[in-house]
């Protein structure tokens, strides 16, 4: 078995956290940051890798011949980016394959962005998915062009509060009210014979999906403390949209969906 310094080990520990806390700020499931985690450890020549995972932190210890290192870093959740995840990934693979050093990882991570679509399709994608919601529910043709011209510029917004880094419930309360103050203005015109569809098409862009079922998988899988943070978080979320949906309602006076 060949010999690893301390100082060699301890960097190898801080290039497998930082892998695994780059997974976890971009929304990776637990199981996946783990075992990433300790295929990079064997790959970099340490005997096994151990990791405790809470929403805020990440707890890793490297072991060696008896020798141990162990190491802490917190995490700040970002906007779900699964490119990210898979750039960490291949990553992963290469070092298995090439035998890379250490090295290798912490500079293939500072070189990792992210894959942006063009903001100006997501904003029509967007648009286009809520619209069409909005025809699944028996919405009207009028409905579907006012579903899809409100969402695509609660999207925009949404877009324009992430880039100056607005925490998320602030971001998704925001969204919410001005979609919805949208959508009543429209349906005081009384252009379409479903207004309530238009209303609640219009928000769906801030369904917290990807929290909410990483939250049930994550617990499934064992990983409780996880499970709960996740599951709160995007129940915050949720709570943030439905605020904001309720105060722009009672500012317009408008009862009911």
């Amino acid at each position: 078995m060949s010999k690893i310094t301390y100082e060699k080990q301890t960097k190898i520990t801080r290039a497998i956290i930082k892998s695994a806390v780059l997974m976890l700020e971009f929304g990776a499931e637990s199981i996946l940051i783990e075992q990433t985690a300790q295929r990079l450890g064997a790959a970099l020549g340490v005997d096994s890798v151990q990791m405790s995972l809470i929403p805020a932190a990440i707890v890793l210890t490297t072991l060696h011949n008896n020798q141990s290192v162990t190491t802490t870093r917190s995490v700040h959740h970002k906007p779900i980016n699964m490119s990210i995840v898979c750039d960490v990934q291949t990553m992963v693979i290469d070092v298995e394959k090439y035998k890379h050093p250490s090295e290798y990882v912490n500079t293939t991570i500072r070189n990792i962005q992210p894959n942006l679509y063009n903001k100006w399709l997501i904003v029509f994608m967007v648009g286009l998915a809520c619209a069409s919601f909005a025809i699944l529910q028996d919405g009207d043709i009028n409905s579907f062009f006012i579903t899809f011209f409100v969402a695509s510029i609660a999207m925009f917004i949404r877009q324009e509060l992430n880039k100056k880094r607005f925490m998320m419930i602030i971001t998704f309360g925001v969204t919410s009210f001005i979609a919805t103050i949208l959508a009543s203005l429209i349906m005081l015109l009384d252009i379409t014979s479903t207004p309530n569809i238009v209303l609640a098409s219009s928000v769906l862009l801030l369904v917290p999906g990807v929290p909410f079922i990483n939250s049930f998988l994550d617990a499934f899988k064992g990983y409780l403390s996880m499970g709960w943070g996740r599951w709160l978080q995007a129940t915050l979320l949720t709570v943030a949209s439905s605020m904001g949906i309720v105060l722009a309602m009672a500012v317009l006076n408008i009862k009911g969906w």
